[in-house]
């Protein structure tokens, strides 16, 4: 099937770029929704983990769904249910109601993000074509992440922590609208016995079982890590640590969104000349060497905004590099069945943040240790999966 390439990078970007609106749109609010509602730092923070390990473990029902009945009506399903939730999210009365919405919205955002890695691979049947294209999809993405936390810091500080959720339903629903009117459907051959609970297993065990899929989903899962430490705990450190407005904390996540955003430009330039394999080992090289020199500065006490922000910038370019490689090669030895790949490879990714997050939730102790140590640890776990595991596996062209 034929898509204008221009168009299919605006879906992608949008589609894509909705999990960061989610989840840095209302980082600036974080503080203020902790005050709101008179709770603790690690009972606000369920409202991130929730979301995220909803977000992966509905994607196990997404993908066979998807490759069911096809992209477009799970899209059109999710984006709505999406907007619901968000409305639901701005009129919550207290804590636990949100956190409910949020988990809601998790399930939603499945549907949207899956669909939008496996439309790449019925696209795409190279491996290499398919990584551009998401690392183009993943720098449109870039983009949208640079503005989310700016964008969140002025709607809480001008009009309330609610309307950034307002601003999610209407986001959602515009996309939505996109996808009735424009997109077609991009499965080709439906496979009419993926929601057999037999064939699931069966589906589910093969792609388990694969050593492929095991290498780039670790790398996603460990790179996606340090991210998440740092969504969790940054506006904790520069909100209250360094004493930081909200609209320099929008700002100090513009400038961490741009560094990832020179990754993903990076990759498309590494692809041109190496393969996928020597391009993981370079992304590993950044991850560790960022978090390596963050939890050695703050170990030894220097703990201003540079000395934090510019090790992770470091580590953000390497996240940039890897994530477009480690999304195509989860799905890369699985043609029939990309959704289902897709939604494993989220339910590792997730399930490894949830855990982290757990950690995180108890360990944030007013300083910047944790989140030093959380990410040097991801750091370390990105170097592992990229040059032990991923830089040996060849991706095979689909047959």
């Amino acid at each position: 099937m034929a898509v204008n390439p221009a168009f299919l990078i605006l879906i992608l970007t949008l589609l894509l770029g909705l999990q960061p609106f989610t989840t840095d749109l209302y980082l600036p609010a974080l503080p203020y929704i902790t005050a709101s509602f008179d709770t603790t730092v690690a009972h606000a923070q369920l409202t991130l983990s929730v979301m995220l390990l909803a977000f992966g473990a509905s994607q196990l029902i997404w993908g066979p769904v998807s490759d069911r009945y096809g992209r477009r009506p799970v899209l059109l399903a999710g984006l709505g249910l999406y907007a619901l939730s968000a409305i639901g999210a701005a009129l919550a009365p207290a804590m636990e109601w949100l956190i409910g919405w949020r988990l809601i919205q998790g399930i939603a955002l499945g549907a949207a993000v899956m669909c939008a890695r496996a439309l790449v691979r019925d696209l795409f049947d190279d491996p290499v074509q398919s990584t551009r294209a998401l690392s183009r999809g993943l720098s449109g993405l870039g983009v949208l992440a640079c503005i989310s936390a700016p964008l969140g810091a002025l709607l809480t500080a001008y009009l309330g922590w609610q309307f950034t959720f307002v601003f999610l339903a209407a986001f959602s629903f515009a996309v939505l609208l996109l996808i009735a009117f424009r997109l077609e459907e991009t499965l080709r051959e439906p496979r009419t016995q993926s929601l057999r609970p037999g064939r699931l297993v069966h589906t589910w065990a093969g792609i388990l079982t694969h050593h492929t899929f095991w290498s780039y989903a670790l790398l996603q899962a460990a790179t996606y890590g340090g991210l998440y430490v740092f969504l969790a705990s940054s506006s904790f450190v520069f909100m209250d640590y360094l004493s930081l407005s909200a609209t320099h904390y929008g700002i100090i996540m513009f400038s961490m969104s741009a560094s990832y955003i020179s990754g993903t430009l990076l990759c498309r330039r590494l692809l041109l000349r190496v393969s996928i394999q020597r391009t993981v080992v370079v992304g590993g090289a950044f991850a560790l060497v960022g978090s390596s020199v963050m939890i050695l500065l703050v170990v030894l006490g220097f703990t201003s905004l540079w000395a934090l922000l510019l090790p992770f910038y470091v580590f953000m370019i390497g996240h940039g590099i890897n994530q477009p490689c480690a999304q195509s090669g989860v799905m890369g030895p699985f043609p029939h069945a990309a959704g289902a790949a897709s939604a494993l490879s989220s339910l590792v990714m997730v399930l490894g943040s949830f855990l982290i997050g757990l950690w995180l939730g108890q360990a944030m102790d007013g300083s910047p240790l944790p989140m030093a140590l959380g990410i040097w640890f991801c750091g370390i776990a990105v170097a592992l999966f990229g040059w032990g595991f991923a830089a040996r596996i060849r991706l095979p062209a689909a047959t």
